[in-house]
């Protein structure tokens, strides 16, 4: 069992190394955020799709150093560290699958009728237009992936690689950078490690992050939809329950089956009998 020092200097070497790590975290979130739909992208070389694995992987760092990994597997670096070396080696098909897998969530059919049904129902509460945008960012994932995918099918095969391994260089994973990486994340600096220190290093990164992020109108503070109104009817009691069939006894010859004799005491005051 670890010392209480040794937890300490593990935090302090947890938060310095993310220090080093927090320009480029802060450069490849914005950039992951873009390409879910943030912006759409009009072209998409493949050195993009490069970056977007390569940005995934620092996010991840960014979840390990600051011990947010155990619950949440958002990014999964490690996998894309594994891509970026199979695609070296020739292997595409794991790429296009994981670009597929992570841009292709587009539930437009849905989203539109719940528009149409805000539009009718909810026009003054702002939940359309958050519809509207939401709907709006979802079409630039799409339509980023197929830039993505464009980038990468409009390369013959040997031109393909080898822009992949100039592109890999160019981002720190030549194979051999990639082994060490791979043996990084898997030391006990980027293991789980509960510290309250650390969790408070996360909220102000990723407020800092939010606050550049959403800057829409519709990501903004403002009059508030049906859904998080404040509620104007008072909460009933925590835990009443109504016994179905119960009579209260108001009275010894009321609601006393068994025939009990009560005896009523009177109540007494200062001016006589009550």
């Amino acid at each position: 069992m670890a010392t209480p020092s040794a937890i300490q200097e593990l935090v302090n070497e947890k938060l310095a190394t993310f220090e080093r790590l927090q320009p480029e975290f802060e450069a490849c979130f914005h950039f992951v955020q873009l390409v879910h739909g943030q912006q759409r992208f009009n072209k998409f070389p493949l050195v993009n799709a490069v970056r977007y694995l390569h940005s995934l992987w620092v996010c991840e760092c960014k979840d390990r150093l600051l011990s947010i990994y155990r619950n949440i597997e958002r990014y999964e670096g490690r996998y894309c560290l594994e891509l970026l070396l199979r695609w070296q080696e020739g292997e595409t098909a794991d790429v296009v699958d994981f670009l597929n897998r992570k841009l292709d969530m587009l539930p437009f059919a849905d989203l539109t009728r719940q528009i149409s049904e805000a539009l009718k129902s909810h026009k003054d509460d702002g939940l359309a237009r958050r519809l509207i945008d939401g709907r709006g960012v979802l079409l630039n994932r799409g339509m980023n992936l197929m830039q993505a995918l464009d980038g990468i099918f409009s390369l013959p095969e040997e031109k393909l690689i080898s822009e992949v391994q100039l592109a890999c260089a160019q981002y720190g994973h030549h194979p051999s950078q990639i082994e060490r990486q791979l043996k990084e994340i898997d030391s006990q600096l980027y293991a789980y490690l509960p510290s309250r220190i650390l969790a408070q290093r996360n909220i102000e990164v990723m407020n800092k992050m939010g606050v550049r992020v959403m800057s829409k109108p519709s990501d903004q503070p403002g009059e508030r939809s049906w859904r998080v109104l404040e509620p104007t009817v008072p909460p009933g009691p925590f835990a009443e329950y109504v016994v179905e069939g119960y009579v209260e006894l108001t009275s010894p010859n009321h609601n006393n089956i068994t025939g009990l004799r009560f005896v009523d005491f009177p109540e007494r005051s200062d001016t006589g009998t009550m």
